[in-house]
């Protein structure tokens, strides 16, 4: 766990990101690849409405979602918002300690040499770096597409009761792995009215409400199970994302994503 003193925060907000290069970049880069079926990379961002950094991160991160840039790749994204900025001036709404502590988690595994920062990016729970950097994401997100990918498939998905049923298959494991669910807001908008966004309307995707580990597979197993995960704010549009992930919060090894229908049937 870590601590957040106020001279780190400080000394975080004065740090200045590079501009981020034309979304072109990654095309350049990954669009060589080229696959029969599209392969899933998790895209993850931990942000932040208190930060003043993270807007152009977040929408980088729309961009990614909706033009899917890469060839051979489906990019599966997800907002994370830390809560470490809540006593900066503004109180993320989609804040939560969960994230903070699953970002300290891949600091540490990953050994990020600044700490944990916001905007920060990590590419299938393999690599870490600054949220904005679009020419690293593009190199993370070409090395990411040579890794073998676990087959993930969700179906059934439908709402009753304000809670998401739906039935997730695996394919066979090489390693005990961690079977995790997302439920995200597809899209949200938030006029900030304080702190280092004050007056700044931001737009969110895929922001992840619920994150809640399932299930566990044992080396050499495959997984299949039905599920029912609480839906968060009904009657907006959400996304479910599942991810098996290797024990100990390690690289992903396989991912899938549907849309949550507002109505049962």
């Amino acid at each position: 766990m870590f601590l957040y003193t106020k001279a780190y925060l400080q000394s975080r907000r004065g740090r200045r990101i590079l501009q981020p290069a034309a979304l072109l970049s990654l095309v350049l880069l990954c669009g060589q690849v080229v696959a029969q079926t599209a392969t899933p990379i998790l895209v993850e961002l931990f942000t932040s409405e208190g930060c003043s950094s993270c807007p152009p991160a977040e929408s980088f991160l729309r961009a990614l979602d909706s033009a899917q840039p890469v060839s051979g790749a489906q990019l599966i994204v997800l907002e994370e918002h830390v809560d470490y900025w809540d006593d900066q001036g503004w109180k993320d709404p989609f804040s939560s300690h969960l994230f903070t502590t699953r970002q300290s988690d891949y600091v540490d595994r990953l050994r990020v040499d600044r700490g944990p920062y916001t905007p920060q990016m990590v590419i299938d729970g393999s690599e870490a770096f600054v949220g904005s950097d679009r020419a690293q994401a593009g190199r993370a997100v070409g090395k990411a597409l040579k890794e073998a990918k676990v087959k993930v498939e969700i179906t059934s998905v439908r709402v009753e009761n304000g809670k998401i049923s739906l039935h997730i298959n695996t394919g066979p494991l090489a390693s005990k792995a961690d079977v995790v669910v997302a439920v995200a807001l597809d899209h949200a908008e938030s006029q900030v009215l304080r702190g280092e966004n004050g007056g700044r309307k931001l737009e969110h995707v895929a922001v992840v409400e619920r994150l809640t580990t399932i299930g566990k597979i044992r080396q050499g197993d495959a997984f299949s199970k039905d599920a029912n995960v609480d839906m968060g704010h009904d009657g907006q549009e959400h996304r479910i994302v599942i991810f098996v992930q290797q024990s100990g919060q390690g690289k992903i090894l396989g991912a899938a994503m549907a849309r949550v229908p507002q109505k049962s049937g």
